[in-house]
């Protein structure tokens, strides 16, 4: 894919990112000369009819959503059988590579992100676009901290159904109950997730986790999230209920629109005091009985400005939470046994869950080694030798700064706090990375600033060459290069262009006095064009050449009118009586006359003979004039003499 050219306009480089149903590239936008972002869907979601009818609709769709935090669909279209669309191309990172960098982000920033994604989400919902895969990965982080949400509207055609691939393993964790089920979907889902989000954003992880999309969708419907503060004691009270009535199982007990949670979370960065209905509290944890879709209980939290955690709320949370659990383990000793796979499963899930919530609840985390520099097999000893974290995911990349074949990053990040079994994903350096290969644009017809900044885009170096003639390029437009358009250079490469100096202008040969064919000759060796006239002339010999268009300069190609004698302006008359007819006109043709024939009848001049001629011979008559020649028809009828 890299170097096709999209719809004759993208041009597709390199990749920079792939998912389960397309894969993202970084392009040029060879018409305004803008980096974009270009997704092109794989082939066996392209060749669905239905998918693809969707596919034009929604691209349409998302390019109507206007918001600083939306990325911007610029462009969508199909290439042969790839559908694409053109975006505009961020620059950062997503918040889910931030947070396993860097763990749990303080309150305020959580609550600035959440209210960003709820801003974004409030403008689609008002074009009746409902997002339904809300998630860290779909959220990009720039340089100057803001977030872009994106994916708007894109290829949900297959999502409808859980599978086991990564891909939706990862939309799980994100993914509402209604989801889940399979029921109609409305902006609360949406916040449902980003209640997820900031749930993660703000522990360093997410509230459900297990083996496979299944066991975590049941989970969504099933169980109750740990209050955030059990993982995390720093969140504020007030912030924690925001994301827990976000994560409401009922829909209609969260925030009912995007834009009420955007001025509640307002409200909390603002230290003012905000009453939040229908918080989550820390609920009992459903038994292997509870039914998908069953209603889940619900309590008011008030929520504070942002203060201290109180010390006394969280053992107060933790009592309660201990009480309940006992209580709840004694309902299910006096229920029966559920059959049915789906009872099975639930068993599980709801075991494994207060295994789980009890290994967290009793802490037990260490902090995460440094491994910056280390080699690749000293990293890998380092984390095995801790006896508490497990080798990830080793990869590799590019690197200015770190020595080839040592470490140049990890996630998550050095010193910071995790559980035991928590993976340390590994980047191993490759060294300074490599001049990417750009092609060379076709500079032809463009001024030189034109071109400078074509190639600058590119990253290649301009340099102006001498100029040279031309005669079908303008002056001062580029007439060629070197290297030619569609040739792979390296960026800083230098790029030779040539500027056209117009046509060239030449001295023009004198060829008065030359013969026709001569002065034809001499012309058009020195590049002219030749138009030959002919003028009667007393004082110059016939064919001579006795003036032309042009002495001293004129452009190359151009032509040149030269003039001919065609002899003496006036000459005797031949005398021609007596002639045939055909003597006549020949001799009176080559010396320069035209010949005007007239009949008579004529008893004394044989038939086809001239009787007469007008003027008569021996006078005087400009060349090219007519003479008027009378031819004998024979003798007249009747005429006996």
């Amino acid at each position: 894919m890299p170097g096709r050219t999209l719809g004759g306009r993208y041009e597709v480089q390199d990749k920079v990112g792939a998912g389960g149903m397309a894969v993202v590239y970084r392009g040029l936008d060879r018409v305004l000369g803008r980096t974009v972002a270009i997704k092109t869907m794989l082939p066996q979601y392209a060749n669905d009819p239905s998918f693809a009818a969707r596919f034009k609709q929604e691209a349409q769709a998302a390019a109507a959503l206007q918001s600083p935090y939306i990325v911007s669909v610029y462009d969508w279209g199909k290439d042969n059988d790839t559908y694409y669309i053109v975006m505009e191309y961020l620059r950062g990172t997503d918040l889910k590579s931030g947070i396993r960098r860097h763990g749990a982000l303080d309150g305020k920033k959580v609550a600035q992100i959440g209210s960003q994604i709820a801003q974004a989400l409030s403008v689609a919902h008002r074009h009746d676009i409902i997002h339904r895969d809300i998630k860290p990965q779909n959220i990009m982080v720039q340089p100057d901290g803001n977030i872009k949400v994106m994916d708007f509207g894109i290829a949900r055609a297959k999502n409808s159904h859980l599978t086991t691939d990564n891909s939706v393993l990862g939309t799980a964790h994100y993914v509402s109950p209604e989801q889940t089920q399979g029921k109609p979907l409305g902006p609360t889902t949406d916040i449902y997730s980003l209640g997820v989000v900031m749930y993660e954003a703000a522990t360093g992880s997410v509230p459900f986790d297990g083996d496979d999309a299944i066991s975590v969708a049941l989970k969504q419907v099933n169980e109750t999230p740990q209050p955030p503060s059990q993982r995390n004691p720093a969140i504020d009270p007030s912030l924690e209920g925001i994301i827990l009535k976000c994560m409401q199982k009922n829909p209609d007990a969260r925030f009912q629109s995007a834009d009420e949670l955007v001025r509640v979370l307002h409200d909390y960065l603002a230290g003012r005091l905000q009453e939040v209905n229908n918080a989550t509290a820390v609920l009992p944890l459903t038994t292997a009985t509870t039914q998908i879709g069953a209603p889940s209980v619900t309590a008011t939290q008030r929520v504070t400005p942002v203060r201290t955690t109180s010390t006394r709320a969280r053992q107060t949370s933790a009592t309660e939470l201990a009480r309940e659990r006992q209580e709840t383990e004694e309902r299910r000793k006096g229920r029966r046994t559920i059959l049915g796979v789906l009872g099975a499963i639930a068993l599980v899930i709801t075991v494994i869950a207060i295994l789980w919530t009890t290994i967290f609840a009793g802490g037990g985390t260490k902090a995460v080694p440094n491994l910056s520099n280390l080699s690749r097999e000293d990293a890998i000893e380092a984390i095995e030798s801790t006896n508490w974290f497990k080798v990830g995911e080793v990869r590799e990349g590019y690197s200015d700064t770190v020595e080839s074949g040592c470490v140049m990053s990890q996630d998550p990040a050095a010193n910071k706090q995790f559980a035991k079994d928590t993976e340390i994903n590994i980047t191993i350096s490759k060294g300074e990375k490599p001049a990417e290969d750009v092609s060379v644009p076709d500079l032809t017809n463009m001024t030189a600033k034109e071109a400078e900044d074509a190639l600058l885009s590119r990253g290649l170096v301009s340099k102006a060459g001498d100029g040279v003639y031309s005669p079908d390029v303008e002056a001062g437009k580029v007439v060629s290069q070197d290297p030619k358009p569609g040739t792979a250079a390296k960026a800083g490469d230098s790029v030779t262009y040539q500027l056209s100096l117009g046509v060239e202008s030449v001295k023009v040969p004198d060829v008065t006095g030359m013969g026709q064919d001569d002065a034809t000759a001499t012309l058009s060796n020195a590049g002219f064009k030749v138009d030959v006239r002919k003028e009667a002339s007393d004082e110059v010999a016939k064919g001579v050449v006795f003036r032309q268009s042009a002495t001293e300069k004129a452009d190359k190609g151009s032509t040149i009118v030269i003039t001919v004698s065609s002899g003496p302006s006036s000459i005797d008359v031949p005398s021609v009586v007596g002639f045939t007819q055909e003597e006549a006109q020949s001799a009176l043709g080559d010396v320069g006359f035209e010949v005007s024939v007239e009949t008579a009848s004529s008893s004394n001049v044989e038939k086809g003979k001239v009787i007469s001629q007008s003027p008569g011979g021996g006078r005087s008559a400009s060349v090219g004039s007519t003479i008027t020649i009378t031819v004998s028809t024979g003798p007249a009828q009747g005429d006996n003499s």
